[in-house]
């Protein structure tokens, strides 16, 4: 089944009252996302550093009548800790209180099974460092089983700028995977490409600094002309012997990973290589 985009969401569907429990950065970026747009947003944690960063950040902590009156219960927490939070949580919170989680891994079985709660889960694809982060712009990975559930999520994306991704549960794990790939395994991608200036003798510091709008260069292309269309290198030239000389002069921990995202690039150079360049970089990339 395939995953769906849109932007989409029904006039209609009212803001409900929203507690979101964790007060860290995420759990921060949406509370101040939501409460700008006017949803009745209250911050529920446990301890006395998570109020005062809740008040720090002009947001209200949630009185045990928040709490009853709670429509949505967006779990703002550490991956590990949400089947803990949820059971804990869903013996206080009515049973018309929906559980919803943020985490991109997890499946709404996380959540629980306790019968005639709505379950659902709203993983926000992008990398939160402050609770002042925007989100706007980016996309987020909405499941749950409910209609009613699914249209209140819609309403908050809309409302806060993000892009809907529509995850069924079977394919959960290959869209997590994508996203970790785009993210963490972009900042990993960076630590091999400095490695290969260290080779040439230019210190990581001074690498990195380079490198990042080298990078940001690269994405500005395949946003405007797409992953095809934004390739460029040796790889999209034919020129074998840019390729050869590469992986001869790469750390032997290095090479490896060129050589895969060579051969993915050469996938990507179909239709716009000559017959010859193409045969003579699939032979240097097996």
């Amino acid at each position: 089944m395939p995953v769906r985009s849109t932007r989409k969401r029904s006039p209609s569907v009212s803001r409900p009252p929203i507690v979101i429990v964790g007060a860290g950065r995420l759990g921060g970026a949406l509370a101040l996302a939501l409460t700008a747009k006017r949803w009745r947003v209250r911050l529920h944690s446990r301890d006395t550093e998570g109020r005062e960063r809740a008040k720090s950040l002009g947001l209200k902590s949630a009185t045990p009548a928040d709490l009853k009156r709670a429509r949505v219960v967006l779990l703002c927490v550490p991956d590990a800790a949400v089947p803990a939070v949820a059971k804990e949580l869903s013996t206080t919170l009515p049973r018309s209180a929906a559980l919803v989680h943020t985490a991109g891994a997890l499946s709404l079985d996380a959540l629980g099974t306790e019968k005639g709660r709505t379950r659902g889960s709203f993983h926000p694809l992008c990398a939160v460092s402050s609770p002042r982060d925007s989100l706007a712009g980016h996309a987020v990975a909405v499941s749950t089983r409910s209609r009613a559930l699914r249209d209140v999520l819609r309403r908050m994306a809309g409302d806060v700028g993000l892009q809907v991704l529509d995850v069924p549960e079977s394919h959960r794990a290959a869209y997590h995977a994508g996203a970790v790939m785009s993210a963490g395994g972009l900042v990993a991608l960076a630590d091999a490409a400095v490695a290969a200036l260290g080779a040439a003798g230019i210190p990581p510091d001074a690498a990195l600094t380079a490198l990042l709008p080298l990078m940001r260069s690269a994405l500005r292309g395949v946003e405007a002309r797409g992953l095809s269309g934004g390739l460029t290198g040796p790889i999209v030239r034919g020129d074998a012997g840019v390729v050869s000389a590469h992986l001869g002069a790469l750390p032997e921990e290095v090479a490896p990973l060129y050589r895969l995202l060579s051969r993915r690039a050469l996938r990507l150079a179909e239709g716009r290589l000559r017959p010859e360049s193409r045969a003579a970089l699939e032979r240097l990339l097996r």
